[in-house]
């Protein structure tokens, strides 16, 4: 029973129903069947088998034998699967000659629609913190040829920013662009600095600029994604546009030149916050001894205390 149903299946593959290849499979068991015969012989319903019966015939792969009670039987099999080859090559002839009159039809109309465009199909609006993420470190791992990027806090990607990292090492060793300005705050923050030497030595050109308007990140000169903080709500709320359009890119690129070119490197101004820090250091100290207590070796100290130290 599974050889037949693996044989129906075979026939099924080759155009004919699961009625028809189970009563053809009947047809080759013996010379001749009647219509009632080769319905119980396939487990074919008594009401259907004349249609089926029908249908091989007319698919040339069974014989009518006509007479008081008409019989049926089978064509050879090597001449059944021939002519069931056959007319799938038919078939496919027909859609093949179908498929190209089609493409030919529809084509204009396509062409036509690549004109009628969403004009903000091409602006991503992002105001899921994983989101930012998910797609800032895409942006870093899909650019081939430049990476410019305006860095602020607050930062919703780890400041270790791998993506970036393997970014700026691969886009270096290709000979390409990898740019970032930071503004001065984050020399504050010493863990950041050692971030920043970390972009540094995979290839990463840093300066650091007093101020940035945005965060903010260009890719290929065409693809633009920067953070625009909410005015009105809680400081930690934000929405990011991604935006693809290299006009666009284009215009924020010459600003990013602009603030690039008046800006600091990394080493220049950690060379220029050193005196900011000595003094700072220094005025701390001068803080210090202004408010600690007189020493019991000066004169004043030495006139209310014992020998010893202790109070008079």
């Amino acid at each position: 029973m599974q050889t037949d149903d693996r044989r129906a299946a075979d026939l099924e593959e080759l155009g004919l129903t699961n009625y028809e290849a189970r009563v053809y499979l009947a047809l080759i068991r013996r010379d001749v069947f009647t219509a009632a015969e080769v319905a119980r012989e396939a487990g074919v319903p008594r009401q259907r088998v004349y249609d089926v019966l029908e249908g091989l015939i007319r698919r040339q792969l069974a014989v009518l034998h006509p007479g008081r009670v008409a019989g049926y039987s089978a064509v050879a099999p090597d001449t059944a699967v021939e002519r069931l080859i056959e007319q799938q090559r038919r078939s496919l002839g027909r859609l093949e000659r179908l498929s190209s009159e089609l493409a030919r039809e529809l084509g204009p109309t396509f062409d036509s629609g690549r004109t009628h465009t969403d004009p903000l199909d091409y602006v991503e609006v992002l105001r899921d913190s994983a989101d930012i993420s998910e797609r800032f470190a895409r942006l870093q791992t899909t650019a081939e040829r430049e990476l410019l990027s305006f860095s602020k806090p607050p930062w919703f990607t780890p400041p270790e920013n791998l993506a970036g990292l393997e970014a700026s090492a691969r886009l270096h060793a290709a000979g390409r662009t990898v740019r970032s300005l930071y503004s001065r705050e984050v020399l504050e923050d010493p863990a950041l600095v050692e971030v920043m030497h970390l972009f540094v030595d995979a290839g990463e050109e840093i300066r650091i600029a007093d101020e940035l308007p945005l965060k903010m990140i260009i890719a290929d000169g065409s693809t633009v994604m920067c953070d625009m903080p909410d005015p009105v709500a809680r400081d930690s709320a934000t929405t990011s546009l991604c935006i693809r359009h290299p006009s666009l890119a284009e215009a924020l690129s010459l600003a990013f030149h602009s603030i690039w070119d008046s800006s600091l490197t990394l080493a220049e101004a950690l060379k220029d916050r050193q005196p900011e820090l000595a003094s700072e250091s220094a005025g701390s100290a001068e803080a210090a001894d202004a408010s600690a207590p007189d020493s019991p070796d000066s004169p004043e100290g030495s006139k209310d205390t014992e020998p010893d130290g202790s109070p008079a």
